[in-house]
């Protein structure tokens, strides 16, 4: 009959329902707690210090001389391993954190004022580095930015005498300024000529270093009157920054300018329309030109801003840290340093100020290490850098930890009305 319908066999032309049971949503949100930058940075400290471990044991001559009986006693050479190991890391803690054999907690909070005093240049040259990242510029000419803005901030801070706040913030402009027309002439040519950053920055390194020592050796410039020596004159008093906790601790007022440069920053990339600027010509410069940003003058506005904090550091050193007279190499590797710390922080200004802070912790409990316990500091330098290689490589973090792997995110589907829509 025409007007009966034929019976439909079960599941012949019916909608396929999946036997596989959604996951719960609490094991989408765990997953992506354990792939997200904070936790994958956490577990590539831990996995650099363990690494960092091994290595301290191997290179401990006790371990060597009891692993040469260790079948015959292996309880010796456990015990060497573990006095190796954690004399080493307490040894860096007591160094860089809190120094438990000090008589006083005034004393013994001095390593954490060192840890701050490392990590204070470190963090504001990082900041111009991880803004100049997040624009797509490779930013590695922190050492010729630091060295000129050294040399203007020394320049005016040993050539005038004027009251103390009046010179110490002529001398911190002039530091910034400098260290901002350095980085802005990469800008500039990049913009203008197409040359790449990278070529540019490594260049104008050479460039700035070569012209600072020439400065250095020629009297009446930045050399010292009656002096031989390659060495500029001490800061006058009244353009050194002052103690910020008193005389017993090293930490000094530019520690304040770093926590100011670190909301600047916040506040410049995700506040204002300039930073947006920076962040979509970062993402995409074709499609940041065709919404109608000016891209080539992004380019010029990032690196001044990049240089100006990278200078910034470079006035810390020469008015902070050493205020005695400086050298052609007052940068101290800084400026190097500083791309290692911008990476780690993932070129976002909080995450950059907390790898500064590891990073000063790195370097002041590295000395105390080789001080108490004859640990070479190369050690040091390879656990950070092994914490930058696994922080670039986060799926073998999740290899090592048993990670689960992130999910593809999902595709939305059209209903009916939006596919008829579509078409």
């Amino acid at each position: 009959m025409s007007g009966t319908t034929a019976p439909i066999a079960p599941g012949a032309d019916s909608p396929k329902r999946s036997d596989k049971p959604d996951a719960p949503r609490a094991n989408q949100v765990l997953s992506d707690i354990l792939n997200g930058n904070v936790v994958i940075s956490i577990l590539a400290v831990l996995f650099a210090l363990v690494i960092g471990a091994v290595l301290i044991a191997v290179t401990n001559e006790d371990v060597q001389e009891a692993a040469g009986y260790f079948f015959a006693a292996p309880g010796d050479t456990l015990s060497a391993i573990w006095n190796a190991i954690s004399g080493a890391y307490g040894a860096l803690f007591q160094g860089a954190i809190y120094n438990f054999r000090r008589d006083s907690f005034l004393d013994g909070i001095k390593p954490l004022t060192e840890t701050l005093t490392f990590a204070t240049p470190l963090i504001v040259a990082a900041l111009g580095i991880g803004i100049a990242f997040r624009v797509g510029l490779f930013n590695i000419g922190g050492r010729g930015q630091m060295l000129v803005a050294a040399a203007c901030a020394g320049w005016v801070g040993f050539s005038f005498e004027l009251p103390w706040g009046v010179h110490l913030a002529l001398a911190v402009i002039a530091g910034i300024v400098g260290g901002a027309l350095w980085g802005g002439l990469v800008g500039l040519l990049k913009a203008r000529t197409g040359a790449h950053e990278v070529i540019l920055t490594i260049m104008l390194n050479y460039v700035a270093f070569y012209l600072i020592s020439w400065m250095l050796r020629t009297p009446g410039l930045l050399q010292a009157p009656g002096s031989v020596n390659p060495k500029s004159p001490a800061m006058l008093e009244t353009a050194v920054f002052p103690d910020l906790l008193g005389p017993r601790y090293n930490l000094h007022l530019g520690f304040i300018f770093v926590i100011a440069a670190t909301i600047f920053a916040w506040w410049l990339l995700n506040r204002s329309a300039l930073g947006f600027q920076f962040r979509a010509v970062g993402e995409n410069p074709n499609a940041a030109r065709v919404a109608g940003i000016n891209v080539k003058n992004t380019y010029v506005q990032a690196m001044l801003i990049s240089g100006g904090l990278v200078g910034l550091a470079g006035v810390m050193q020469v008015l902070g840290t050493v205020t005695t007279g400086f050298s052609a190499g007052i940068d101290a590797g800084i400026g190097f340093d500083a791309i290692t710390v911008a990476l780690l922080g993932r070129s976002r200004p909080l995450g950059i100020f907390v790898a500064g802070v590891l990073f000063g912790a790195f370097k002041a409990g590295g000395f105390a290490m080789q001080a108490a316990e004859g640990i070479p500091i190369d050690i040091v330098t390879v656990v950070q850098s092994l914490i930058v290689l696994f922080i670039a490589a986060p799926p073998l973090i999740r290899a090592v930890f048993f990670l689960p792997k992130q999910g593809a995110p999902k595709r939305l589907k059209l209903n009916v009305s939006q596919e008829v829509a579509a078409k």
